[in-house]
């Protein structure tokens, strides 16, 4: 990044954009560097980011394609592209599909979700049209009743599946229930959310020849944050450098870290985006340099991820390293916390997926203990909280992987259910 193209991106944005002009009133004129900045604010940018008299755009919503987003609250909002900030994004991101593995020829079946203004179907879709090697595209979509979608990647002969974790998930369990297999199939690219070690575990019995990595990082929102690294950790990715600049920011301070291993939250500037302009803007995220290449990051997944019972927080990470340590026969597939309120006091319940066929409440006992009692070491606070009555008990509930809950639009897993009475 040149300090003239950030100094002219600012320049643009504090002149045409409203919310721009005020979030930098305080600021000399001449200001050209990211750390002179301050962060976007979410709540602020997405109450100025309205459908009508919007003041966050530079112009007027005269030539664009309209997406819906989550930002990083939750509700939907709308994020804009012209379309030539479109084809730049998913020329770049095409790129990084090379980076995953993507060879000359590959049949790739497109399992992302579509329609009610949803980005990703058609964002993977035109970056396999752009990428720099010459593939197959199968446009299945993530909502295909799961028969036909095994079935068009055996008659097609797919080589490469991409989808958020949980599709992919929820296909591998439909295969291995048919007592089936797709041993075409190389590549595994999943994006949108996390991919762990239990689910690994179960996509590799429905795709025994297949290599599990990240798609690259981006979202609608923010744009583009990173393409994948090639290597063991498919965390790891490296900023889309010239198109965008990621900064992690320390949580207390704000500084900018550059110390390798030391995690903050994701804050990143789009170079390309001018329509509606992305500068310091908190991706949702939090992550860490690794010091194994220049601009080499690992995701540590979304800030917002964990809940609190009672007084206790709790993180999904923490119940998913717990996983790891119990289950050491590979037993679970999938896991959900949901929290729930009764009797005036909250309690949490590990909602745990485990394969077809391994369904013994008596056999799965011993396993559950297990859980729980890596969970309780990991977070001795909830066993404090328990014995003074603040929280009744964690407990485990047994479940397949299509039971666990999903967004609807985005086919997600939702991690964290909060089922906790708000009124």
């Amino acid at each position: 990044m040149s300090a003239h193209q950030l100094s002219d991106l600012i320049r643009f944005a504090r002149h045409n954009s409203p919310f721009y002009r005020a979030l930098y009133a305080h600021l000399p004129p001449d200001v050209g560097r990211l750390t002179d900045l301050p962060v976007v604010d979410q709540e602020k940018f997405w109450a100025a980011n309205t459908l009508h008299d919007n003041g966050v755009l530079t112009g007027p919503l005269a030539e664009a394609t309209v997406y819906k987003t989550g930002g990083t609250t939750g509700a939907p909002k709308f994020s804009v592209y012209t379309r030539d900030e479109w084809r730049t994004f998913v020329t770049a991101f095409g790129q990084g599909l090379v980076d995953t593995g993507l060879r000359p020829g590959h049949r790739v079946a497109d399992l992302f979700y579509a329609g009610e203004l949803y980005a990703s179907f058609l964002f993977v879709l035109d970056s396999l049209a752009h990428a720099p090697v010459d593939n197959v595209r199968l446009p299945v979509g993530g909502a295909a009743p799961l028969e036909s979608t095994a079935r068009t990647l055996r008659d097609f002969d797919a080589q490469v599946v991409t989808g958020t974790s949980t599709t992919l998930c929820r296909l591998a369990e439909h295969v291995v229930a048919q007592g089936g297999r797709l041993d075409a199939v190389e590549l595994l690219l999943f994006g949108g959310e996390a991919l762990f070690e239990d689910q690994r575990r179960l996509l590799s019995v429905a795709f025994p020849n297949a290599e599990a990595r990240s798609v690259g990082y981006a979202s609608v929102d923010a744009g583009l944050l990173g393409r994948p690294v090639p290597g063991p950790d498919a965390r790891v990715h490296r900023a889309f450098t010239p198109y965008s600049v990621v900064e992690i920011l320390d949580d207390t301070t704000g500084e900018p870290i550059t110390e390798p291993g030391r995690p903050g939250r994701v804050v990143v500037t789009s170079l390309f985006r001018r329509l509606m302009p992305v500068v310091r803007y908190p991706a949702g995220d939090r992550a860490e340099w690794t010091g194994t290449g220049v601009g080499h990051f690992r995701i540590l997944g979304r800030a917002e991820e964990g809940v609190r019972v009672g007084p206790v927080a709790l993180y999904s990470q923490d119940a998913q390293d717990a996983v790891a340590k119990a289950d050491t026969a590979g037993r679970i597939v999938g896991m959900q916390l949901v929290v729930r309120r009764w009797d005036g006091r909250d309690g949490l319940v590990l909602r745990l997926a485990t394969a077809p066929g391994d369904d013994d409440p008596a056999a799965l006992e011993p396993l559950a203990d297990a859980v729980l009692g890596e969970l309780g070491a990991a977070r001795p606070l909830y066993g404090e909280s328990l014995r003074a009555g603040f929280v009744h008990p964690m407990s485990v509930q047994w479940a397949r992987h299509r039971d666990l809950v999903v967004n609807p639009r985005s086919g997600k897993l939702v991690r964290v259910l909060d089922e906790r009475p708000t009124a």
